[in-house]
């Protein structure tokens, strides 16, 4: 009986080009080719015309300016990895405006500030009890189901679930390591309003933030073992620790190129346990990692990729209003694509 081979279609045409695009040799492709069913000629015929393809060599200018930008991101990265301490993330007691913005905000350059928001009601305020007391009747959205979802960062909408904030409080104070349920930013819309007599434990870190800017924080509750997988973000950060501890992966935005960035803001890198194997551009990356501990207030600059694990059932503030341009989000385009 005479086997049937398959037929070739666009997307199959879409991987010969983009496999051709990241130097993948001919034979690899077509030997690849063979083995999922395609006649050999056929296969021949194939990368040849995707060779030959004005489309391609289009295609191929466009990826060599691509890869002179990650060229000079790369010695930008090199440059930073010569200067001293650059493998730490710094702390500074009380850091005055003038020296965060001119070190570390416009140098793009992570930094944990102690001292910030000492004089914070939540900081004497908040626990378990409180938070029952003050909103406990109120609805809040939470994420549920994370354990069960590889992608529950990007599938996150799908994930909310309506509760008592009591209920909730409950859950996080009972519950052992957990990352299947989490209370983010991604749940702010609603819960800003839920927890509003919250808010006021949280007054503006004049220093650094504009008090008078209509963004007044995002919320993040949960168990120990929550985790926020490798990302990038399109703001300038701060991370106000409230309750528990938090440990931080990140790498420069020089490092991009390393990250397996497949989608949006996202890497495919398990931050929890890097396979090396599977993604061996992370040997170039610069990892550096901190653990976040109740009253310090790290600074996450844009574009820089972090992986955040809770250590104990915790509390987080965040906030993007800086008193310094923070808008950089308009000139992004590429949501659904890199």
């Amino acid at each position: 009986m005479t086997a049937v081979t398959r037929s070739f279609d666009d997307a199959w045409r879409r991987w010969i080009a983009e496999n051709l695009m990241l130097d993948a040799p001919s034979s690899a492709l077509h030997g690849a080719l063979v083995g999922h069913g395609f006649d050999a000629a056929d296969a021949t015929r194939e990368i040849d015309a995707a060779l030959a393809s004005p489309y391609f060599h289009g295609a191929t200018r466009l990826r060599n300016r691509l890869r002179k930008r990650e060229w000079i991101l790369s010695v930008y990265g090199e440059l930073n990895r010569m200067r001293a301490a650059s493998a730490v993330v710094e702390r500074r007691e009380r850091l005055s405006r003038d020296a965060f913005f001119e070190q570390y905000y416009f140098l793009n350059r992570p930094v944990i500030i102690t001292g910030a928001f000492d004089v914070w009601p939540a900081r004497s305020r908040w626990n378990w009890d409180y938070f029952r007391e003050r909103c406990g009747d109120r609805e809040v959205e939470v994420q549920f189901g994370r354990d069960s979802d590889a992608n529950y960062e990007i599938n996150q909408p799908r994930l909310r679930r309506m509760m008592r904030f009591a209920d909730y409080v409950d859950l996080v104070e009972q519950s052992g390591p957990t990352d299947d349920f989490y209370m983010t930013a991604n749940n702010t819309s609603h819960n800003r309003a839920a927890l509003a007599a919250l808010w006021p434990d949280v007054p503006s870190i004049d220093e650094y933030l504009d008090a008078a800017s209509p963004d007044t924080g995002f919320f993040w509750m949960g168990p120990a073992g929550t985790k926020t997988p490798f990302h990038h973000d399109l703001t300038n950060n701060f991370m106000a620790q409230v309750i528990g501890r938090k440990q931080i992966k990140l790498v420069p935005l020089s490092d991009t190129p390393y990250m397996a960035n497949h989608l949006h803001c996202y890497s495919q890198v398990d931050g929890a346990a890097i396979d090396y194997d599977s993604f061996p551009s992370m040997r170039q990356a610069q990892l550096i990692e901190c653990t976040l501990a109740p009253g310090e207030l790290l600074f996450l600059p844009i574009g820089w990729w972090h992986y955040v694990e809770g250590l104990d059932a915790s509390v987080t503030m965040t906030f993007t209003n800086f008193l310094r341009g923070n808008e950089f989000s308009r000139h992004y385009d590429t949501y659904h694509e890199l």
